[in-house]
């Protein structure tokens, strides 16, 4: 369980989130030029492949390996999306895996709950219940002292983030930031719970992950969910089978990667072989 210091820190995200959604009223009173359209699409996608590529495939299942630097900058990035630190948010996705659908999964659409009750509780109520706080902390990221710093200064980069946009392009651009930044926020969270109740299952996994479409455009490649969950240790999500044969989708995020290893930046990606791929769709036939 993190300290009641690290409790009290990470309570300061659901605030700044919410400050964020408040923020986009700014909008009514400037509105958005192409300069700040183009500051506000920036933000999104490569706060975007922070998440994807770096605390989600890297961090959290260790997809394929990188050097500190990679994890340290995509922390900091990731963290600029006031979607917490890499030990809270990889905590949250471990349980989540632990206990998906079912009693311990902190934002499961699906248990007891019905219809827009689910949706709520998934997209954004679970940050204001007990389940936000994690179970436990995991022990690599809280091993490395500047991940720890990351994580429990994890309000300092959006602050700073939203500062700079102010003194670039004033009120619009700091209006395109809290719109840059909520829009990411429900996005990423569109996985949790549109991707649990929308979508195909083209591999078996005993829970409501699915492969949403949408989802995976938002999310540059997350809505892959359904191949995800069969295979939470595959770098590339974007995989279907379809009449027997493997499909590849679109998938930014596994492409980003490629960039990185041929930048040297990123090494052993993990993919699942075509015969482990058509043996988890068999079992779903």
């Amino acid at each position: 369980m993190p300290g009641s210091i690290s409790r009290r820190l990470y309570w300061l995200g659901p605030v700044f989130i919410t400050c964020s959604h408040l923020g986009c009223a700014l909008l009514l009173v400037t509105g958005l030029g192409l300069g700040a359209v183009l500051w506000g699409v920036a933000l999104y996608l490569v706060r975007m492949l922070a998440i994807t590529a770096v605390l989600h495939r890297l961090i959290a299942h260790r997809s394929y390996q990188a050097s500190r630097v990679v994890w340290w900058v995509g922390s900091l990035l990731a963290a600029s999306s006031g979607q917490m630190g890499p030990s809270w948010w990889k905590a949250h996705h471990q349980q989540h895996h632990r206990h998906v659908d079912g009693q311990g999964d902190p934002h499961t659409p699906l248990l007891a709950r019905q219809g827009w009750r689910g949706f709520w509780h998934s997209q954004l109520g679970w940050l204001l219940t007990p389940d936000f706080q994690p179970e436990r902390l995991p022990a690599d990221v809280e091993s490395d002292p500047l991940l720890r710093l990351i994580d429990r200064g994890h309000l300092l980069p959006p602050l700073a983030l939203a500062w700079l946009s102010w003194q670039l392009g004033g009120l619009s651009w700091l209006a395109a930031f809290c719109l840059s930044t909520t829009v990411l926020f429900h996005a990423v969270a569109s996985v949790n719970s549109v991707a649990h109740l929308s979508g195909s299952q083209p591999f078996a996994t005993g829970d409501g992950s699915r492969n949403n479409p949408w989802v995976a455009l938002l999310t540059l490649g997350e809505g892959w969910h359904n191949l995800h969950h069969a295979f939470a240790g595959s770098v590339r999500q974007g995989i279907s089978v379809r009449d027997g044969r493997i499909v590849l989708l679109p998938d930014p995020t596994y492409r980003f990667i490629q960039v990185l290893a041929w930048l040297g930046l990123a090494r052993q990606l993990r993919i699942p072989s075509e015969r482990a791929l058509l043996a988890r769709a068999a079992a779903t036939a």
